[in-house]
C-alpha cells in the first residue's frame, strides 16, 4: 500500500504528462469497448436473423438429406406430425417445432417463366420463427389451408407482379410426372439475403404437399428460448434420439450459416489487428512518458541507490506507477466506453447497405461481459508492460553517472 501511495505521488509530480497519460489509456479502452461492441452487435443481429428467417436452431432431417436431398427430395422425407417431434416439441427450453417442406420448380406469371426455391410453411408456427422475415407490400400468409404465396421481392420484380395477382406453380412428381398449383400473391418480403429474395417465395404447407403430391415434410425446424444453448439441446437430442434407431439427424443452424461464418472469421481478423494498433499506441505512450520520469529523477535513483536500495526495488516502485495508470486509465475507459455506447445505442447508427442487400439499417453497439474484459485486459496489460523497460532502465542506472544529476 505504502509503495501504491509512493508511485500515486510521484506520478502527480508532472500533473500534466500523467494526465496527458491517463487520458491515453481511457480513450484506448473505450475506443475498444466501442469498437467491439459495435461488432458485437453485427454478429449477434446476423446471427439472429439467419435463425429467425430460415435455419431455426436446430433442423431435424433424414440421414444425407443435406447432400442429396437436393437431387432427390422425395427419398429424405418425415412425418408432418410423430412421437419423435412431440418429444422435441415437449423439451423444457423448446418454444416451438414447425415443419417445413422444400420445393423448387417453376413459378410462372403472363409470359415470364423462371425457377423458384420455395418453403412450404405452416404459417401461425412461422409467425413466431420467421420474425426477421419482413413484408414490405401486401400481407403474410394467414392460412395453412389457403391457395396464396409470398414472393421475395427480386422474384417479384423479374415476375413483374404485385399482390392480388395470380401465379401458376410448376414441379415435378416423385412418379416423375408434372403437377401445378395456382396460388394468389399476397404479399411480398425481404430477408437479410437478396439473393434468396431473387428466387424465393413461401406457400402453405398444404398446398405445398399438394404441389409435390405428398403428406410429409423435409425438415423440423427447433425454436429455442436461448441461442447460447443450442449445443446443449443439440448434444440431448443427438443422446435421446440416436441416428441409427430413429433415423433423424439434428443439424445446428451454424452449420448451415456459411456466409455468417465467414462473416464472424474476416471481421474477427480486423478486430485482432485494430486492438493490436491501439495496444501499441497506449505501449508507446505510456513508455514514452515513464522514460521522462525516469530522466528526470535520475539524481533522486541516485541517491536511492546510494543509500542502500535494492536495484529490485527501483525496479518495483517504477513499474507499480505504470501498474497505477493502467488500472485508473482502463477502469476509466470502461466507464466512459459503456456509457457512451448505451449513448449511441439509444440514438442509433445508420447504415448503409451491406452487400447483398438493397436497404441499410440501424447499428447498436452491444456491451457484454466479454468485450469488457477483453478491452480491460488489453489497456491494463499494455500499459503494465509499457512501464517495465523504463523501470528496468531506472534500476540499472550506474550510481556515480546517477549522482552526478544532483551537482
Amino acid at each position: 500500500m505504502v509503495d501504491l501511495l509512493i508511485a500515486t505521488r510521484n506520478l502527480a509530480r508532472n500533473r500534466r504528462r500523467a494526465l496527458v497519460a491517463l487520458l491515453t489509456v481511457t480513450v484506448g479502452a473505450s475506443s475498444l469497448v466501442l469498437a467491439d461492441g459495435f461488432i458485437q452487435w453485427i454478429f449477434w443481429a446476423m446471427r439472429e436473423s439467419t435463425i429467425e428467417s430460415q435455419l431455426g436452431h436446430i433442423q431435424v432431417m433424414r440421414p444425407g438429406y443435406l447432400k442429396a436431398g437436393a437431387a432427390d427430395p422425395y427419398a429424405y422425407l418425415l412425418p408432418e406430425s410423430s412421437p419423435q417431434r412431440e418429444a422435441i416439441e415437449s423439451t423444457p427450453g423448446v418454444k416451438m417445432v414447425a415443419p417445413r417442406l422444400v420445393v423448387t420448380g417453376l413459378v410462372s406469371h403472363g409470359e415470364t417463366t423462371v425457377a423458384f426455391v420455395a418453403d412450404g410453411i405452416d404459417p401461425k408456427q412461422e409467425a413466431k420463427l420467421s420474425k426477421s422475415l419482413r413484408i414490405v407490400e401486401g400481407r403474410n400468409l394467414a392460412d395453412a389451408a389457403a391457395k396464396e404465396v409470398i414472393l421475395g421481392r427480386g422474384l417479384a420484380r423479374t415476375l413483374n407482379v404485385r399482390p392480388d395477382a395470380r401465379v401458376a406453380l410448376l414441379t415435378t412428381t416423385a412418379g416423375g410426372g408434372i403437377n401445378a398449383v395456382e396460388g394468389k400473391v399476397v404479399g411480398i418480403f425481404v430477408s437479410t439475403n437478396q439473393a434468396y429474395d431473387d428466387s424465393a417465395l413461401r406457400l402453405p404447407i398444404d398446398l405445398a404437399q399438394s404441389l409435390m403430391r405428398v403428406s410429409d415434410v423435409h425438415t423440423w425446424l427447433v425454436l429455442l428460448e436461448d441461442t447460447e444453448r443450442t449445443d446443449d439441446y443439440l448434444a440431448r437430442f443427438r443422446t435421446r434420439f440416436p441416428a441409427g434407431e430413429n433415423k433423424l439427424v439434428f443439424v445446428p443452424w451454424y452449420q448451415q450459416a456459411d456466409f455468417y461464418n465467414k462473416t464472424v472469421a474476416l471481421f474477427s481478423q480486423q478486430m485482432n489487428v485494430l486492438r493490436l494498433i491501439i495496444g501499441c499506441i497506449i505501449a508507446l505512450s505510456i513508455s514514452n512518458m515513464l522514460v521522462m520520469n525516469v530522466l528526470e529523477r535520475t539524481g533522486e535513483i541516485g541517491t536511492l541507490l546510494a543509500l542502500g536500495f535494492k536495484r529490485k526495488k527501483i525496479l518495483y516502485l517504477f513499474a507499480i506507477e505504470g501498474l497505477v495508470l493502467g488500472l485508473a486509465g482502463a477502469s476509466l475507459g470502461l466507464v466512459f466506453g459503456y456509457g457512451l455506447a448505451e449513448l449511441i445505442s439509444a440514438i442509433g447508427i445508420p447504415m448503409p447497405p451491406p452487400p447483398g442487400m438493397e436497404e441499410g439499417y440501424t447499428g447498436e453497439i452491444r456491451v457484454t461481459l466479454g468485450v469488457l474484459m477483453i478491452a480491460f485486459l488489453i489497456a491494463f496489460v499494455t500499459t503494465l508492460l509499457a512501464g517495465l523497460y523504463p523501470a528496468w532502465k531506472a534500476s540499472r542506472l550506474p550510481i556515480v553517472d546517477a549522482l552526478r544529476h544532483n551537482i
